[in-house]
């Protein structure tokens, strides 16, 4: 699996209510949040977001409350791979059980900038800045992960009775 893309650039402790605000949980279409993502910290991230595009962030990223809209609005919005510093436990797994991977990376977070290109491979854990050719390594997914995240997430690698589709 391997993403790649133009980086979204975030800084530390960015919550769940930044990522959707709270005044969008009363719908349950995910295009409907997607739209509406990130919108309270970037307004001109939903106009800008392409399939692919990656998001770099640095400590706690997701923290707040535990809403799986959060994750669902990121990766309905195109947002192929979100790396950080550290994440809020409860978004990292509600973000495997979606389908989002999210990779744990200091020193990328350290040498990546907005609009830098980015790609990632998930199964060794490389990531790329295509930008300067500056080459990271993070902890890869287990393969279990990796069959999950292909299957969309836990619903999808559960009706395919736990094998990649």
């Amino acid at each position: 699996m391997q993403a790649k893309g133009t980086v979204f650039r975030y800084g530390d402790n960015v919550d769940t209510d930044v990522i959707i605000p709270a005044r969008y949980l009363n719908t349950s279409n995910h295009k409907e949040l997607a739209s509406h993502c990130m919108e309270d910290i970037d307004q001109d991230f939903i106009k800008q977001v392409k399939e692919g595009d990656i998001m770099v962030a640095d400590k706690n990223f997701g923290c707040g409350s535990s809403r799986e809209h959060a994750p669902i609005a990121i990766k309905e919005s195109g947002v192929s791979c979100v790396i950080a510093r550290t994440f809020a436990r409860i978004f990292y797994r509600n973000s495997i059980n979606i389908g989002l991977p999210i990779l744990e990376c200091p020193e990328a977070c350290d040498g990546i900038k907005a609009g830098d290109v980015v790609s990632v491979d998930f199964t060794t854990g490389t990531i790329t800045n295509e930008t300067t050719g500056d080459v990271f390594h993070s902890e890869p997914f287990p393969p279990f992960m990796q069959d999950l995240i292909a299957s969309g997430g836990l619903a999808g690698y559960i009706a395919n009775g736990g094998k990649k589709v």
